[in-house]
């Protein structure tokens, strides 16, 4: 391949790339076009790409990026995986279809500049909430003790009542009233 359009290929990966700040790196070398088709028809399908890519010439565009903590893991054919609500979505993807296709080797992935090394360090990251579970957490733990002051005033609040309508009741038959227990 000549100098230009290794200039280019490099030029055209970070572009496409230069923004991104997680992604997933694969071998689907070895799988059926069959198989390959449903993966890549399911990956799109929830908003993730996937792009075999150049190992040298990625190196050198991630260089500088998010994506530079990627270059361990590019040795062999490589496919890149990113989009999606997050890279914890396309782990969960990946891992189950690892498991579904022997051919298909997940190599790493990453997060923030965080590195996920080999099969287990992406299972590892897929068992991370995602930005919308992360999100419920924290609006859980922030509405319990409020949930509990409520609880705690409709408690006594609840029996100051059912003493009213006793009262009520008892008043409104003509009876009365010495001592409600």
């Amino acid at each position: 391949m000549s100098k230009p359009v290794k200039n280019m290929i490099a030029s055209e990966y970070r572009s496409r790339f230069g923004d991104l700040t997680e992604a997933l790196l694969v071998d689907v070398r070895g799988i059926d076009a069959n198989e390959n088709n449903a993966l890549r028809q399911s990956l799109h399908a929830e908003g993730v790409r996937i792009t075999v890519i150049r190992n040298t010439l990625a190196r050198s565009a991630f260089a500088d990026t998010a994506l530079a903590a990627l270059e361990p893991a590019l040795e062999g054919p490589s496919a890149l995986c990113w989009g999606g609500d997050s890279v914890v979505d396309v782990a969960r993807m990946m891992v189950d279809w690892a498991k579904k296709i022997d051919e298909l080797e997940v190599k790493a992935a990453v997060l923030d500049g965080e590195y996920f090394e080999g099969a287990d360090g992406v299972k590892r990251l897929s068992t991370f909430p995602t930005k919308e579970e992360a999100q419920a957490k924290v609006v859980q733990l922030v509405l319990a003790p409020a949930g509990n002051v409520v609880g705690g005033a409709m408690g006594p609040g609840g029996k100051l009542m059912g003493i009213v309508k006793e009262l009520q009741e008892r008043l409104e038959k003509g009876e009365t009233i010495e001592k409600i227990a």
